[in-house]
């Protein structure tokens, strides 16, 4: 079996923290997920790689015995494996004939006692089962606001609650909703990774939202009041005199809501543009050109 480097795998440093690894699979893992990526065997084998990566160097322990018994972690569970391929831990006496036991650097290696050669195992180790992954689409009001979503596993329906303030290609983990475990361990868990749909109006910056609205040619030359639709309520918003098109106005905490603290919010920033009077009389049309005379 070939030896593979999990930490050249995920990009990280040997030292890494476990939060990092997790960054870095998460960003991997979106990149070349099988739905992202159709008929691209490329990106599922490498989609398979990431996660065996992931599951030795997210788990403590895993990635302990990884670093190490560095190229023996693959014969873990296996010693006649180990011994078939001529491989000797340091010189160390690693077996006894007579006494069924392994030494300390077995133990460590295969997580279990044996009965010698050719024996069986008295316990098989628990295994954690498989994580799964899928996604969901919601809209910019749906973020905003906070919405329920139902994802079907399997035999099982589960409602997924997303909290006020989800950005886009933010991952969720539901524990233990993944594949079952293996000899009584743990289930593995579900991480769904949520889109937000592109607005028409509205353009997310973080928690900022920028949007466009249109100013009338007399208010802009004389000033007032211009009414404008947020995401959540309109608002009137005061026009100095002399406004020129794509002057921007901030709306402050009009944006969309944090996602660790939703009673705080981001700002909106409206960018206004001059749009010129029709249907004019001639009257007001002579009222103009006396105006415009007198530059």
């Amino acid at each position: 079996m070939e030896y593979k480097d999990y930490y050249k795998i995920l990009g990280v440093d040997k030292k890494a923290t476990q939060d990092e690894i997790k960054k870095a699979y998460r960003k991997l893992a979106v990149k070349f997920h099988p739905d992202k990526n159709p008929g691209d065997k490329k990106a599922e084998d490498k989609f398979k790689e990431i996660n065996e990566a992931n599951d030795v160097l997210s788990d403590v322990a895993k990635r302990k015995k990884y670093d190490d018994l560095g190229e023996n972690w693959q014969y873990q569970g296996n010693p006649n494996e180990y011994r078939q391929s001529g491989g000797q831990p340091g010189g160390a006496n690693y077996y006894t004939q007579g006494d069924g036991q392994f030494s300390d650097f077995f133990d460590n290696l295969f997580g279990q006692h044996t009965t010698g050669f050719g024996g069986k195992r008295k316990g098989a180790r628990a295994m954690k089962g498989e994580d799964y992954q899928t996604e969901t689409t919601i809209s910019l009001e749906e973020a905003f606001a906070g919405c329920t979503r139902q994802v079907n596993l399997e035999n099982q329906t589960l409602n997924l609650k997303l909290k006020p303030g989800i950005a886009e290609g933010q991952i969720l983990k539901m524990k233990e909703k993944g594949g079952p475990g293996r000899n009584g361990g743990p289930a593995g868990d579900l991480f769904i990774t949520v889109y937000v749909q592109k607005h028409p109006r509205y353009e997310r910056r973080g928690n900022d939202l920028y949007f466009d609205a249109p100013l009338d040619a007399f208010t802009a030359i004389l000033g007032g009041k211009l009414a404008v639709q947020t995401i959540d309520k309109t608002l009137n918003i005061n026009i100095p005199a002399g406004t020129d098109s794509d002057k921007s106005f901030r709306l402050k905490d009009m944006g969309m809501p944090k996602y660790d603290d939703p009673t705080q919010r981001g700002d909106s920033y409206v960018r206004v543009y001059i749009t010129t009077p029709k249907n004019l009389t001639q009257e007001q049309k002579d009222t103009i050109a006396k105006v415009a005379q007198t530059k």
